[in-house]
């Protein structure tokens, strides 16, 4: 794993990323011996300086969770970032200047009104902890490039989990339903781009329902004595393939039965 020195010397390099909006190169071909540990220690210290000068954590946002991107990542399990204060965002126009390089998924969201902790919470015990889901959108963005600049290679997993796993904002639109209102698999969208259909899909495509992904999350928090929260917000992870953003784009999200909503990259 790689040193404490190193780990700190990493999130300021993001940290200052974010910042001037000019992106790092791979930290897996810097240290081609770091491991997904190692990938979280650099995002959690990351973390830690934003809520060092003020942010609030809110919640979190799986990610890698449909069987398609985990395989083209070599892994067989999601991961996860944190969601900070200023990452909300809400539906009309939003601050291009703010991202570097955004992308836009399609998402579910959970609000918990119960504590999840321990190593066996399931998919029901989320059900019964969540207070509401409700559509929403995340804006995954890239501190660290997502191809090599030099060899054109995509970038490994321990870099975007060190990127707080690609997040950057999230917007909250649409109907809150009681998870057992509605068949939560069966969930649907359109997510449509300056009035073109990129991307249609079904929550299904979340590990099948996209409470799993919950229940994973509070489990692998489990080792570190820590729990999904009462009032935070959770992504339960994408079930459209990102679609890239450009200032003055219009965005469509609707889900149908759940509630329509649009955004533009101002």
């Amino acid at each position: 794993m790689l040193d404490a020195d190193t780990i700190q010397h990493l999130a300021a390099e993001l940290h200052e990323s974010e910042r001037t909006r000019v992106q790092l190169e791979h930290f897996s071909k810097r240290f081609p011996g770091m491991t997904i540990e190692d990938g979280y220690a650099i995002s959690r210290a990351w973390v830690a300086m934003k809520i060092a000068e003020g942010r609030r954590a809110r919640g979190h946002k799986i990610g890698l969770t449909s069987r398609a991107m985990q395989q083209s990542s070599q892994i067989d399990e999601p991961d996860y970032g944190t969601l900070l204060d200023d990452m909300f965002f809400e539906p009309g126009d939003l601050p291009t200047q703010r991202f570097i390089a955004p992308r836009v998924e399609v998402e579910l969201a959970f609000v918990l009104k119960r504590r999840l902790e321990g190593p066996g919470v399931d998919v029901a015990q989320v059900l019964e902890a969540t207070e509401y889901v409700q559509p929403a959108i995340e804006i995954i963005d890239a501190r660290i490039e997502q191809f090599d600049r030099h060899t054109k290679a995509p970038r490994k997993v321990f870099d975007t989990i060190s990127d707080n796993a690609a997040n950057a904002g999230i917007l909250l639109g649409g109907r809150r339903v009681h998870p057992r209102e509605v068949d939560l698999p069966w969930v649907g969208a359109i997510l449509r781009q300056n009035g073109v259909v990129e991307e249609t899909g079904l929550a299904a495509g979340v590990q099948g329902h996209p409470a799993e992904g919950i229940a994973w999350l509070a489990r692998k928090l489990a080792p570190w004595g820590e729990a999904l929260e009462a009032g935070e917000v959770v992504l339960s992870g994408s079930f459209t393939r990102p679609v890239a953003a450009r200032k003055g784009d219009v965005f469509d999200a609707d889900y149908g039965p759940l509630g329509r909503f649009t955004f533009r990259f101002a």
